[in-house]
């Protein structure tokens, strides 16, 4: 009688270790965050080089990531995507990489400096960024060649600035700025100084600015959308905050937090 009572607590005890982790009782530090990770199990510096026009977004991933993992920080070093790559490759040291394009990613998985196969997060369209009311009454893409008219570019080399050239090539149209670029940011800068009358950016760009700027949609930049890859790096030094990170980015609710900032879903 006393085996089998013992026998009947040790199944008990057994029962009731399985099932502590879903208890949903008073520990957030045992449960899991949206980037299933449970928060215990990180700590330290994630260092995410990311393309310029995730920064709103990506900063607000940022706090949250951090609310769920107390005991870490995100530091974010936000740019064109060509100079992040470039820095990657010199041996700049970060976690994760997340580019505006494809291409630039590719400079970073050639040098065999990301883990694993880097995966397209969200995607972004380019928009004509103007002065809050459009004084110049631009309409298309073709209206951005009128003589007279102060336009700023993204780079050519930056992810931005080659969509702008793929429009510009898909509507048959030459286009010379007044500057070109670094980053989207900078272009957008350009126009809310007023030392352009319009700049070709991201609707994510245009979005943030809030009332700062007006945005034209034009049809060419359907065929110049840009797939957005994320991935760790292989040196990272902290390799498992890097991955919870890049799970709550693709997590639905890192997806609502881009989407709402215009990014589209991949």
């Amino acid at each position: 009688m006393v085996g089998g009572c013992a026998l009947a607590a040790l199944t008990l005890t057994a029962c009731s270790s399985g099932d502590s982790d879903d208890s949903g009782d008073s520990g957030d530090s045992s449960k899991k965050s949206a980037s299933g990770s449970s928060s215990e199990e990180l700590s330290g510096t994630v260092t995410v080089f990311a393309a310029a026009s995730l920064k709103e977004s990506f900063t607000a991933l940022g706090k949250t990531f951090e609310k769920e993992h107390p005991g870490t920080k995100v530091s974010f070093n936000f740019g064109g995507s060509d100079a992040l790559a470039a820095s990657i490759t010199s041996g700049a040291p970060a976690d994760v990489f997340a580019a505006a394009s494809p291409k630039t990613m590719k400079t970073v998985t050639d040098a065999k400096d990301a883990k694993g196969t880097p995966a397209t997060f969200v995607r972004n369209q380019l928009e004509i960024a103007t002065l809050p009311g459009n004084p110049k009454k631009i309409k298309t893409l073709k209206d951005l060649t009128r003589s007279g008219l102060k336009v700023a570019l993204c780079a050519k080399e930056v992810p931005c600035g080659s969509a702008a050239q793929k429009a510009l090539t898909a509507a048959k149209l030459k286009l010379t700025p007044v500057s070109y670029e670094q980053d989207v940011k900078g272009a957008l800068t350009k126009v809310q100084l007023k030392e352009v009358d319009a700049s070709v950016v991201y609707k994510t760009d245009v979005k943030a600015a809030g009332g700062k700027v007006a945005g034209v949609e034009f049809p060419e930049s359907k065929q110049a959308i840009n797939d957005y890859p994320i991935a760790p790096l292989k040196n990272a030094e902290n390799a498992e905050g890097a991955t919870a990170f890049i799970d709550l980015v693709k997590s639905a609710q890192g997806q609502k937090v881009l989407g709402q900032a215009g990014f589209l879903k991949p």
